[in-house]
């Protein structure tokens, strides 16, 4: 079966048909092939046979343009039924594009994806935020073998992936950039949770292969906007490679070809980073462009690295016993770690704040005037007041990372087959189950990298 999907394109998230949601929470959408369930653990193995690990199905190529590999199984389509956007999050304090309308620098309309890793299969998934539906499966390493884990969405929509075995991917999100490469004629890429073989398909932009043993964070700057082409320029990638040695590697890509125009090595040990074999774990840039990055565990460090002349700041977190983990940067360019606690730091007063929690692994800040935190807690969601620092929201739903969309939805990613889909007001859910080992608690769909502020440009 041939389905052409606008969610191929960079499009408005008013392009792509509208999933069920008036349905009372448990019960299946019907003809959607989307549960919805309170509780994502009920629901750990749905849908995984979806997945075609061979991409056997994704051999057809396009034609005047029509991407057509794979098939893709939507949602029912009536505009009256489903999620509606949540507006009274607050919108996104990006560019005001007055002159843009859609295309790849439209303002936070165009972003309707989230990319989430299936570190098993080497693969990530590309997710229709407004249908729940997969729209594409890509691998991210020519060995299959990357484990790939985390995810960052650029402000022109297109992804980047880390493989934690070493190397860096990115991936158009509009087919309309993907390049004729192997010889076949058109386009031929994913639309479906099948995927094709690496070289086969030709919406991989680049891939930039690393010898590092481990390699976790990547995380886009902010590029800049140029009102004539409706375009995002010099956008740059970070990433951080360590080897278990006496210090480690923060990178800067080139966000076009991958390659590499910044390199510091940290030192680690003493009053340094720690000196363990993740290295860096998580990462995120603030609104002036500079890096934060994160390290495991209750001793973890945090790390600040400035862009304008790759200087670097080593910061020590509160010693509150927490097992850090997930990290974000929010809208007022507090800095978070999170865990059992919720660690706020304010870079202008260098100066911490807890929320007492209860076990955490990823999380991210909306950009509503309630300024919630999102926190994966082990089997539910929970939304921090930013400014007191209590819990506001509990949703009962199996996350382990955590990402916002640009209608205002927030979504967990479980660690397994679930990507959970959230209705901040009611905690309804709707569920895509086809992932393959998923593990993803970056900013997979870019909402947060356009919440920290204006881009240049």
């Amino acid at each position: 079966t041939t389905l052409i999907t606008c969610s191929a394109l960079l499009v408005s998230v008013g392009c792509g048909d509208k999933g069920t949601g008036d349905e009372e929470v448990g019960n299946d959408a019907p003809d959607t092939g989307i549960t919805q369930d309170a509780d994502a653990d009920a629901d750990a193995e749905v849908g995984t046979e979806n997945a075609d690990s061979t991409g056997a199905d994704s051999t057809a190529g396009t034609t005047a343009g029509d991407t057509t590999a794979g098939d893709t199984t939507s949602a029912d389509t009536n505009a009256d039924e489903g999620p509606q956007t949540k507006f009274d999050l607050g919108g996104v304090p990006d560019t005001g594009f007055m002159n843009c309308q859609g295309g790849n620098g439209g303002g936070d309309a165009d972003f309707s994806f989230l990319w989430a890793a299936n570190s098993d299969q080497g693969t990530i998934t590309k997710i229709d935020t407004a249908t729940v539906t997969e729209v594409g499966r890509f691998i991210v390493r020519p060995d299959s073998n990357g484990s790939p884990s985390r995810t960052s969405v650029s402000l022109s929509g297109h992804v980047a992936v880390a493989n934690r075995n070493g190397g860096v991917t990115k991936i158009y999100a509009s087919a309309d950039l993907c390049e004729e490469s192997n010889g076949m004629p058109g386009i031929q890429t994913s639309n479906s949770a099948a995927f094709l073989p690496w070289g086969t398909e030709e919406c991989v932009a680049w891939h930039h292969p690393f010898g590092y043993a481990s390699q976790r964070p990547v995380a886009w700057g902010l590029g800049e906007f140029n009102q004539g082409t409706c375009q995002y320029e010099n956008e740059e990638l970070w990433t951080s490679g360590n080897n278990g040695g006496g210090s480690l590697d923060v990178i800067v890509l080139d966000g076009d070809d991958g390659a590499i125009k910044e390199m510091i090595q940290v030192p680690t040990g003493g009053n340094g980073l720690n000196s363990d074999f993740y290295g860096i774990y998580g990462g995120a840039v603030d609104g002036n462009g500079d890096f934060w990055g994160s390290q495991l565990g209750s001793t973890g460090k945090l790390l600040k690295v400035t862009r304008s002349d790759m200087s670097y700041e080593v910061i020590q977190p509160p010693q509150v016993g927490s097992h850090w983990y997930g990290m974000t940067v929010d809208s007022d360019g507090m800095v978070w770690l999170c865990s059992d606690v919720a660690a706020r730091y304010d870079p202008m007063t260098q100066s911490w704040a807890n929320a007492q929690v209860g076990g955490s692994s990823g999380c991210m800040a909306d950009a509503g005037e309630n300024g919630l935190l999102w926190m994966a807690a082990w089997n539910q969601v929970v939304g921090v007041n930013r400014d007191t620092l209590q819990v506001e929201k509990t949703c009962p739903v199996d996350a382990y990372g955590i990402s916002i969309d640009f209608e205002g939805y927030v979504w967990g990613v479980a660690y397994g087959s679930n990507a959970n889909k959230i209705d901040p007001d009611t905690c309804q859910v709707w569920t895509y189950g086809g992932l393959v080992g998923a593990y993803t608690y970056s900013d997979m769909t870019g909402y947060a990298l356009s919440n920290v502020g204006t881009p240049s440009g």
